[in-house]
């Protein structure tokens, strides 16, 4: 029995869960989803997500990061600073054994975030830190890169990033195929039924580059709805029709590179 697909990057500490977490996780594994990886934003999430993989062991794999984009309450949201990093990265070094990636990190030059040079400089700054702990650490990198596509893939491999998956990456697919010869991954969600951009990207990227992911709650197949990991057999069922496939292959396809960029899943999956 080959292995289900795996929701490569998943916000599943994101407050809207928090009633019925249980319930979301079991609907997903009741889907035959493999595993869960599940990313962070900022340091102040690390605990619940590390709870959550507690509560359910070998099936939510837990990210530790910091975003570009941090938010100071829910109506303020601002670019990332070195600061920002303070109590983050010790908690990473203090926890690598437990982390399948270090995530969610990257570059956010969407102009309302990050409007300066400065602004950009300081999430460079911050995201070659945590590339610089990815490779001491030997861990993958889960990685955004809205509005910065270029300048991301360039960064990671300016910095030597070997283990890469790029999420939702909102670029060109002449930039993602750059990416694509660097070894890099890109995970596409089920917003991929409304978003010609996606649909375009995966037109042009080989299955071999491709995973799956659901960004839930956010970038399910409608929008302003909360999406669930569950929602990934969207995304692949998308992706056969565009690629003129079997929904099997890309699910099998895509749990093998899920196992090429996060080797430690290889600890949990059955295959």
């Amino acid at each position: 029995m080959a292995a289900g697909p795996v929701d490569c990057h998943c916000h599943l500490s994101a407050p809207c869960f928090q009633p019925d977490v249980a319930a979301v996780v079991r609907a997903a594994r009741q889907a035959a989803v493999a595993a869960l990886v599940t990313v962070t934003e900022q340091a102040g999430e690390f605990r619940s997500v590390l709870e959550l993989s507690d509560r359910f062991p070998g099936f939510v794999l837990p990210c530790l990061g910091v975003h570009p984009v941090q938010e100071v309450s829910p109506e303020e949201q601002r670019s990332v600073t070195l600061k920002d990093l303070d109590a983050a990265l010790p908690l990473i070094e203090l926890y690598k054994d437990k982390l399948v990636a270090i995530g969610e990190v990257g570059l956010d030059f969407t102009p309302r975030f990050a409007s300066t040079d400065e602004q950009k400089e300081g999430q460079r700054q911050v995201l070659t830190k945590q590339v610089e702990l990815a490779r001491k650490l030997d861990l993958p990198l889960n990685v955004h890169s809205r509005s910065a596509g270029r300048p991301t893939i360039n960064l990671l491999k300016e910095q030597g990033a070997s283990k890469v998956l790029l999420h939702a990456f909102d670029g060109k697919p002449s930039v993602a195929m750059e990416g694509v010869k660097a070894g890099y991954f890109f995970s596409i969600p089920p917003s991929i039924i409304r978003s010609d951009q996606k649909q375009k990207l995966v037109k042009v990227l080989p299955l071999e580059s491709i995973c799956l992911e659901t960004d839930s709650p956010a970038l399910g197949p409608e929008k302003q709805v909360r999406n669930e990991p569950k929602n990934v057999y969207i995304a692949a069922e998308y992706i056969a029709k565009i690629k003129g496939i079997p929904v099997e292959e890309v699910i099998e396809v895509t749990t093998q590179n899920a196992l090429k960029v996060f080797p430690k899943l290889r600890n949990f999956l059955q295959v």
